[in-house]
């Protein structure tokens, strides 16, 4: 017979009995912190984001000047039901890309401002 194993398990117990609930929850404290701090941080402004882009996309219409994620600045002559945009980027010059491929209207006062 040996009285180690029965010693560890009377430590066990005896650690497991004298521990409290709030012991336990403040254990989890720092970890809902740091998700809290993530969520404030990183996920609530990236949804903003998101939504306001896709608010975008939706109120887009022809003739809108827009941007592309490829740095093409076009205008919208044709929208079609399955996300697909006509964009005329030169004089006769018609490309089709995909809605959400539009990074945003085009203000061309944005780009007079800055040239001065």
């Amino acid at each position: 017979m040996s009285l180690i194993p029965s010693a560890f398990a009377d430590g066990t117990a005896a650690a497991a009995a004298s521990s409290s609930p709030l012991s336990s929850v403040m254990q989890f404290a720092p970890m809902i912190v740091i998700f809290a701090l993530f969520w404030l941080l990183l996920i609530r402004p990236q949804q903003k984001k998101m939504k306001l882009h896709n608010q975008m996309l939706a109120a887009l219409d022809k003739g809108t000047k827009v941007l592309t994620n490829g740095g093409m600045v076009g205008t919208i002559i044709k929208l079609h039901d399955n996300g697909i945009v006509d964009l005329e980027i030169a004089h006769n010059v018609v490309v089709q890309i995909q809605r959400s491929a539009i990074t945003g209207k085009f203000d061309t006062t944005e780009v007079s401002n800055t040239a001065k």
